[in-house]
């Protein structure tokens, strides 16, 4: 993969449950981690007693994070409103010349900030809450 804006990295909420995403936010600084638990089947049996692992098990989540501004007002406090609720929506986070990652997601953690010369910022988390699907650029 060749270098790239890190602007280009788009985070989209599925607005109306119907699959009509919108960006929800004008991010500067943006995130994603896949990760996947490991399921240690180790025995006495185990080859030069080394560790072993059953394929295809444990849990697998995906992290989403980012920071910046908020584009407008709607989309700050559509995004609040999902935090408060503790709602799982979809969402998609779209990276250039690699691909979709698209499914349901709940926000963790949503922090706002300023100086007393600058915008109001804001810093959100996302954990997956379900299977995600990845479609190639």
């Amino acid at each position: 993969m060749v270098a790239q804006k890190g602007k280009d990295l788009l985070l989209k909420i599925d607005g109306d449950g119907l699959g009509n995403y919108v960006t929800v936010a004008g991010l500067r600084s943006r995130r994603i981690a896949f990760n996947s638990e490991t399921v240690d089947v180790t025995c006495s049996g185990s080859v030069g007693r080394w560790r072993e692992l059953l394929a295809g098990s444990g849990v697998q989540r995906a992290s989403v994070g980012g920071s910046g501004i908020f584009k407008d007002q709607a989309s700050d406090a559509n995004v609040r409103a999902r935090f408060f609720a503790g709602e799982i929506m979809n969402w998609q986070v779209i990276v250039p010349d690699f691909g979709t990652i698209e499914g349901p997601f709940q926000i963790t953690s949503l922090e706002y900030a300023g100086n007393h010369d600058a915008e109001v910022t804001f810093e959100m988390s996302l954990e997956s809450a379900g299977a995600l699907s990845f479609t190639v650029a």
